[in-house]
């Protein structure tokens, strides 16, 4: 704790004390107030300022003066690459060959200089861990130091400050910093407040190191939310979590999409999936967590590509997109019936294929298939229902 109040003070007037919105949207899920803390808006787009620069802070003069060297899928980067440039000392940062664009852009803009290696961030970090052993450059760890894990704490601070009658905080966890920050900063104040790790379901580590009684790397990791897909804990982080955090869930990548289209739709906030990971399991485990809750919206660093990607799998997990295929009689008219019926049901069509070349078909018989746009999946089933009622065949 005194580490996380030396952070807290070193970084007035660095960063910014986030807002806390009110999710009015996400109480009937979980019979009590939920709020986000919105981090998404914090300098760089992410809480990672935070531990970088009091890590970088810490640093000695003989040290900031051969540089500073880290690896990252964006945040990370960002973060090291200000406040290195806040600290006057040089930053050489390594990403992946294929990091976002937008993330790859703002880390040059704040005065790094960034070298893309290795398809997986293990490559990257190993990297940028030879790197530093080659010129001396410090290498700034993303989350197993000490330092980090206190200015990720500061956080915690704030959401105290914020919402004292807090009951359950919600944290996106990758490598385990800043849960582990929170977690220190909030059970130190408050040890009934429960503190809950958040993993994309494909990409969680701490399950099984937490089982194992030490940190355990996964064989392999699959996720949309780069950000928290970490192969292994740290030595440090994993310390903190197993003493401090009191639970650690999975979400899917479903319910991580779903989370960016509600923060993007109802809280007008982008957010990345790692960022939304806790919104997402406000939407899979609703009213397991005991209210007030805060959900800590980690990130708003995302591709808009990958944006409008995450937003059709969203529509589509939330019932909104439909595909139907329909078989009709093939005679002029009929795929305009079907569509002045769709349009009276209040259904939006996307896309119409109309074939008549299937092995399957009846003389007589076409295939229509139908991407619409809906109102949720009681909507989705009475199209399905009327349409059948109407005298079109639909098919499984």
């Amino acid at each position: 704790m005194d580490r996380i109040h030396r952070a807290r003070t070193l970084l007035e007037g660095v960063i910014r004390q986030t807002p806390m919105e009110h999710a009015r949207d996400l109480r009937q899920m979980h019979t009590g107030a939920v709020y986000l803390k919105c981090e998404n808006l914090q300098r760089t787009g992410s809480f990672k300022i935070r531990g970088a620069y009091t890590r970088i802070h810490g640093l000695s003069d003989a040290e900031r003066a051969r540089g500073v060297v880290a690896a990252s899928a964006g945040n990370h980067a960002q973060g090291v690459a200000l406040a290195a440039s806040l600290l006057g000392t040089k930053a050489t940062v390594f990403m992946p060959e294929r990091a976002p664009l937008p993330k790859l852009a703002a880390t040059r803009g704040y005065g790094a200089d960034v070298h893309l290696h290795g398809a997986m961030l293990e490559e990257t970090l190993a990297e940028a861990i030879a790197f530093g052993e080659r010129t001396g450059a410090v290498f700034i760890h993303p989350f197993d130091h000490a330092d980090v894990i206190a200015g990720q704490g500061t956080v915690g601070l704030e959401v105290l400050e914020q919402v004292p009658e807090v009951g359950t905080v919600l944290v996106a966890t990758g490598g385990g910093g800043l849960v582990g920050g929170v977690a220190s900063a909030v059970k130190a104040s408050n040890p009934r407040v429960r503190v809950v790790g958040v993993q994309a379901e494909s990409a969680a580590a701490f399950p099984a190191s937490l089982a194992a009684g030490k940190p355990v790397r996964l064989p392999h990791l699959h996720t949309m939310a780069d950000g928290i897909a970490v192969g292994m804990p740290g030595e440090v982080s994993y310390a903190h979590v197993e003493a401090m955090v009191d639970e650690v869930v999975t979400v899917t990548e479903e319910s991580l999409s779903r989370a960016v289209l509600l923060c993007l739709e109802r809280r007008k906030l982008v957010v990345e999936p790692a960022g939304a990971a806790a919104v997402a399991a406000l939407l899979e485990h609703p009213g397991a967590f005991e209210p007030p809750i805060v959900a800590i919206l980690s990130g708003g660093n995302v591709d808009p590509l990958l944006l409008l990607q995450i937003i059709q799998h969203g529509m589509t997990a939330g019932g909104r997109y439909l595909k139907l295929h329909l078989r009709v009689p093939d005679r002029p008219g009929s795929l305009a019936a079907v569509l002045q019926r769709v349009s009276e049901l209040g259904a939006n069509v996307l896309d119409v294929e109309h074939s008549r070349i299937s092995g399957a078909l009846e003389l007589g018989e076409v295939d229509v298939s139908l991407a619409l746009e809906t109102r949720g999946p009681e909507h989705c089933r009475e199209l399905g229902k009327e349409l059948q009622n109407a005298g079109f065949t639909v098919q499984p």
